[in-house]
């Protein structure tokens, strides 16, 4: 696969060069950078209430100047995110008195930073206790060893660099190659990408949308540092088969990975809440680490991140420690240098907050919304819900209409559900903000129901919006464009004056 690939870039680049096609591409890379700006429309808004800011004030704003200019950016926004219109994003922030407890602790830990331990020894418990009442939950013992990350995509980059690492000094493995599903994070491609890793993907088994077992264990090699498995996965929800894929790691001595980033804060309840779950966690034979977020259904603000491993020996490869800098003895658990004490005080007053019983029923009003909505959905003729899901994220699909164009439609109507592709889809990830209006489900369902009518009577109907990028995006076979619509959301999205006309984007940018 990676010869085909090879080949099919180096034809897209000479195809790329000649004039004629050189002038079609730059024309089209002109109206995908229209649909980006009208994805980013907001901003005009933005402008209108505040002048663009590029430049430091020559004098210092007061007080009351800055907090309302903030409360003015922050009313900017088409949603109503604390109503349960948005799939995932924001998974809490609706309860007053909870957002005051984590706004003083975070006052009273600004300043904090883990870097000097000895100055901020409370910060440095807080920390530690975080990573064994974490281990705890997924039925880690004291053998088990952890850290907190700024999030899932970075505790996976760790992972990646552990098990590299691991496959380098343990094994004598010149160049490390990763497996796992197709489905699998893009957090993992990066990290591959980052690191210098192969990563190499096997399809979803098409009854169930997990990982296909069989097809791992064709792509197994002795340069395998680690199979990876997701509990469950972003795009469909499904829980992998973690019995099977931890057999696999034990037969032939490669360590097991379970992205459990989503549900970190919501497996580990489940049997508690009444819910049945497949094993995933450290007591399945040959799962070695794990990744979990507080700051999802933990309901801690975004910035925390917890990976776990079952022995000490795979977290020193995590580890950077440089002996010799004139500077002293460094060392660090992960990328960081300083961090935020403020941050880790947050997550661990949330875990005290919640405890055992709280985080359980959060997790039973969860799933009790989730699983009506899979019926609800699986009910409006021309859907099928893809596999079965078992925790908070429902994706549906569709063979006789496009579901990209639904999606849209339901966006128009208030809604902000997720986009897939390969194949398409639309889910939502349902969180503590979805189970507040006991009607939310009844009324996403019958808005999904009307969509989808409208789509089956005037089939070529185009909404525009996010639907009609991915849409156009999947026709494409030179994935580098894709790529380069990609890099244009990113370059829009810190435009700064966004409401000018754009420069014309040159196909070899």
């Amino acid at each position: 696969s990676d010869v085909w690939e090879a080949c099919k870039n180096n034809f897209f680049s000479i195809v790329k060069a000649i004039p004629v096609v050189h002038r079609y591409i730059t024309e089209e890379l002109k109206k995908t950078q229209e649909d980006v700006d009208s994805y980013y429309e907001s901003a005009s808004k933005v402008d209108a209430i505040a002048s663009p800011i590029t430049a430091l004030p020559a004098k210092s704003m007061s007080k009351e100047d800055v907090l309302k200019t903030t409360a003015d950016l922050l009313g900017i926004t088409d949603f109503n995110w604390q109503n349960g219109s948005i799939s995932g994003g924001v998974f809490s922030g609706n309860d007053p008195h909870y957002n005051s407890l984590l706004t003083q602790i975070y006052g009273m830990t600004a300043w904090t930073n883990p870097l000097h331990a000895d100055v901020f020894p409370g910060t440095r418990k807080m920390e530690a206790e975080i990573v064994r009442m974490t281990i705890g939950m997924f039925h880690g013992d004291e053998h088990c060893a952890g850290s907190i990350q700024t999030g899932g995509s970075e505790s996976i980059l760790m992972v990646m660099k552990a098990m590299r690492d691991w496959g380098i000094n343990q094994k004598g493995i010149s160049r490390p190659e990763v497996i796992g599903c197709v489905s699998a994070h893009a957090a993992f491609d990066k990290a591959a990408h980052f690191l210098g890793l192969r990563f190499k993907k096997v399809p979803y088994d098409t009854n169930t949308w997990g990982l296909d077992i069989k097809a791992m264990r064709r792509a197994i090699t002795k340069s395998t540092v680690l199979l990876i498995g997701s509990a469950p996965d972003f795009p469909h929800g499904i829980i992998d088969d973690f019995e099977a894929i931890g057999a696999l790691g034990e037969r032939y001595g490669i360590p097991v990975h379970v992205d459990c980033c989503m549900g970190g804060f919501l497996l580990p309840f489940m049997e508690a809440a009444g819910y049945k779950l497949p094993p995933f966690d450290f007591r399945v034979k040959g799962v070695t680490s794990i990744s979990a977020d507080p700051h999802k259904y933990g309901n801690v603000p975004k910035g925390s991140s917890v990976v776990m491993y079952r022995n000490k020996e795979y977290i020193h490869h995590q580890y950077f420690v440089t002996p010799n800098w004139p500077g002293g003895i460094y060392a660090s658990p992960n990328i960081p240098g300083s961090r935020a004490g403020g941050l880790i005080s947050q997550c661990w007053a949330a875990m005290l907050s919640h405890g055992f019983q709280g985080y359980t029923n959060i997790t039973k009003s969860i799933l009790k919304q989730a699983r009506k909505l899979k019926e609800k959905w699986s009910e409006i003729p021309g859907l099928f819900v893809y596999g079965d899901p078992l925790a908070s994220i429902v994706c549906v699909g569709s063979n006789e209409i496009n579901i990209m164009t639904v999606a849209d439609i339901l966006t128009k109507n208030g809604w902000h559900l997720g986009v897939m592709q390969y194949p398409p889809g639309m889910h939502l990830c349902l969180t503590s903000l979805h189970v507040i209006d006991n009607n939310l489900v009844d009324n996403l369902a019958r808005d999904t129901r009307k969509a989808v009518e409208e789509v089956r009577n005037n089939p070529n109907i185009s909404s525009g919006g996010i639907g009609k990028i991915y849409g156009a995006a999947s026709q494409i076979p030179d994935r580098s464009m894709v790529a380069l619509a990609g890099k244009m959301f990113l370059e829009s999205y810190y435009d700064t004056n966004q409401s000018e006309q754009h420069k014309a984007f040159d196909s070899q940018k």
